[in-house]
């Protein structure tokens, strides 16, 4: 029997609004087999089957400092979505628009999992023929080290559930392929992740170039690096993709050779759709987050959705930190160069 899994999602961060978000929470109820908690402007909100709507018409997405909003406003959407998973009324939460209000919100009240230095932002990017998860993509413009080691191996775990693949191949992003190529960082994480244990697969370091070939299942690399990275792949895939639809129409032998190619088009064009990946997974917190993009439509949202469910039905979190523990990367008490975990603008943001 599939385990029951309630859902908490913020309503007030998406750019086609809270009312589309309301058409994902009844789609993805029934899609997915779970329960929502909706917070956000109630009347623009519907209940549904398995969806109860939470009036909290405050958006704090668009704050142009994130912790002191969260702070300063707990009856924001999004404070009181992730309030609702802090308490144990919801197992999961899904909050688009805006990651460092997600990320505030969650450190502030889901916590840090035991040992975990940071959370990491990781996104199953759709490579045709060779899907990839990649982090952090947001979350950390500045890592150190051992931060990339943490990231190496929950990264390692969520491929597994998310891809299917055993003993995925991790490699960190660097702009050389040999171990002292990259920033004084990503070389000390090369060492030690050459020389890590627990079983994880370490194949070295990848460059841009060698992203999207199948050259290794998980990608790592600080937050700034990983969202422009990302961003790159995702404006060269819209542009080729239109590019394409363009050469296929400007002639009526072209357009009729688009008919026979229509159907190879369009399955191009669904491998490398952003919306049905999900969002990006939070992970390093004591339960699922899952950020979808902020300008995803109720399509996309449900997608979150779906990641979050199967997350808490396959138990992220401990595969996770049995991962870091195996590996012998969970944070020291005591005699260890990691700070607190850090917020966007905040002193200890380093």
């Amino acid at each position: 029997m599939t385990p029951s899994v309630t859902v908490s999602i913020d309503a007030g961060g998406a750019d086609a609004g809270p009312a589309e978000v309301s058409r994902a929470a009844a789609l993805a109820a029934a899609e997915h087999g779970v329960r929502i908690l909706l917070f956000g402007p109630a009347s623009t909100l519907r209940p549904a089957a398995s969806v109860e709507v939470y009036d909290a018409p405050l958006s704090i997405a668009k704050h142009p400092d994130p912790v002191r909003a969260v702070r300063a406003n707990p009856e924001a959407s999004v404070v009181q979505a992730v309030r609702a998973v802090a308490e144990g009324r919801a197992d999961a939460l899904v909050a688009g628009g805006s990651t460092g209000a997600a990320l505030a919100a969650g450190l502030f009240r889901i916590k840090r999992a035991p040992g975990v230095h940071r959370p990491a932002l990781a996104i199953r990017v759709p490579a045709p023929d060779h899907p990839f998860v990649m982090l952090d993509v947001g979350a950390n413009s500045e890592v150190r080290p051992e931060h990339l080691v943490q990231f190496a191996h929950m990264g390692a775990a969520y491929a597994e559930l998310l891809l299917g693949v055993g003993s995925p191949r991790v490699a960190l992003l660097s702009n050389g392929e040999e171990a002292t190529k990259g920033s004084q960082d990503v070389v000390a994480a090369h060492a030690l992740l050459a020389g890590a244990g627990g079983g994880l697969n370490f194949i070295g370091n990848v460059e841009g170039f060698g992203i999207a070939t199948g050259a290794a299942d998980v990608i790592v690399c600080d937050g700034f690096t990983g969202n422009v990275a990302l961003k790159v792949m995702e404006g060269a895939s819209a542009a080729l993709i239109g590019a394409i639809r363009g050469a296929v129409t400007e002639s009526a032998r072209s357009r009729t050779g688009a008919v026979l190619l229509r159907p190879a088009l369009r399955g191009i064009r669904d491998a490398v759709d952003p919306e049905r990946q999900g969002g990006a997974m939070l992970l390093g917190l004591r339960r699922p987050v899952v950020v979808p993009h902020g300008s995803f439509g109720a399509r996309g949202i449900a997608a979150a959705v779906g990641v979050a469910a199967r997350a808490v039905r396959e138990d992220l979190g401990g595969r996770t930190h049995a991962a870091l523990e195996a590996g012998g990367a969970l944070r020291r008490a005591e005699g260890t160069s990691a700070a607190p975990a850090s917020l966007p603008g905040t002193r200890d943001s380093r």
